[in-house]
């Protein structure tokens, strides 16, 4: 029988030895038959699917209690049935509250999916992007509260000065960067002799530059604070090369190339440098490019390249909202010994899969 318990659980107030008794910040670890739950609270309130052998509830009342790394015992103050057959969470966890962030191409696709999770995990947030219409009603979605939008072209250095002590001058602080924004340019796939180097050097000023522009400019403000994570969107065409136009690839592979330059510096300030590398998602963007790929193809044919010949996880496509929880992991304290780390997001595509991909004329 699987059954929903709600369960409102109340800390015992302890006291360390010459310290105020407080409520202790206690990890609960409930575990009755095969399930087990673990939240973080002083008083927890919990969801979750139970399995309910004969009993099971002189088995919760044995719950334990970690508590910085001592068990103790804790009282369970009552017990509701709320329903039957399911599975949820009580609340939002939480894992950036009181932290400030600034993302890059914030104002739609990728970037205003990580916005949402950080917003929803506590978060106050900066849009940083140059699609003045897009920002303003993200942040207005996300709530005034919680976000804003500032107009800020990474190729200019003197706008991304401006958007992070924007975030200073509000906040009085910045925790978290995440330089997000980037573009593909052409989409044609030239060989390399016929290669347009005025767009090579568009997609650089924006892929690479503006995103060592990020990092220059975040680590300003937070080395002598001595904390802050940088996040830096490379992509699987960095780490292979040959699945994208060239001056793409290339400018995700310097992207990668700034995160371990700079980590080792920034470490000795206490900042984290780490990047992720997602492969294709089915955005509005990737589909487009697709059209120009595979001409002949229907729109189904191009979803299906997407979800099955490039993504190959069985069951699974890839989603931004499957990165943003990739970025939450890397701005929160839970990776805070992770640094000059590619956290590659690709179902082993960079690792073993033959690209079904179309290339470009031999020489």
């Amino acid at each position: 029988m699987i059954a929903t318990c709600y369960v409102t659980a109340h800390m015992a107030q302890c006291s360390d030895p010459g310290r105020a008794p407080r409520t202790w910040l206690a990890v609960v670890l409930i575990n009755v038959g095969r399930c087990s739950v673990v939240s973080l609270a002083s008083q927890v309130t919990l969801d979750f699917a139970l399995y309910t052998p004969p009993r099971s509830t002189e088995m919760i009342r044995a719950m334990q209690v970690v508590v910085s790394g001592e068990s103790r015992r804790a009282a369970v103050a009552g017990f509701r049935f709320v329903g039957h057959c399911g599975y949820s969470t009580a609340s939002s966890s939480q894992r950036l509250a009181g932290k400030v962030a600034v993302i890059t191409g914030g104002a739609s696709g990728i970037g205003k999916a990580m916005a949402a999770e950080f917003v929803r995990n506590g978060a106050k947030v900066v849009l940083a992007d140059v699609q003045d219409d897009l920002g303003r009603a993200a942040a207005a979605e996300l709530g005034p509260n919680a976000a804003c939008y500032a107009c800020c072209d990474v190729t200019d250095e003197a706008q991304v000065v401006a958007a992070v002590d924007l975030v200073v001058a509000r906040h009085g602080k910045l925790d978290i960067m995440l330089n997000n924004v980037g573009i593909v340019g052409s989409l044609a796939r030239p060989r390399l002799s016929a290669l347009d180097l005025a767009d090579f050097d568009a997609v650089m000023a924006i892929n690479a530059r503006g995103v060592l522009a990020g990092v220059k400019h975040a680590a300003r403000v937070m080395a002598p604070r001595r904390s802050g994570s940088i996040i830096c969107m490379a992509s699987v065409a960095g780490v292979l090369g040959s699945v994208t136009p060239h001056p793409y690839s290339v400018s995700k592979a310097a992207a990668l190339g700034v995160v371990r330059a700079v980590a080792g510096e920034m470490a000795r300030s206490g900042v984290r440098v780490n990047a992720i590398s997602p492969n294709y998602i089915p955005t509005p963007l990737v589909m487009r490019i697709l059209e120009q790929w595979y001409l002949k193809a229907s729109a189904e044919e191009h979803r299906r390249i997407v979800e099955g010949d490039i993504n190959e996880m069985e069951g699974a496509v890839l989603e931004p909202d499957d990165i943003a929880r990739v970025a939450l992991y890397l701005a929160s304290d839970e990776a805070k010994y992770v640094n000059g780390h590619n956290l590659v997001v690709d179902s082993r595509f960079s690792v073993g899969k033959a690209p079904n991909m179309p290339s470009a004329p031999a020489l």
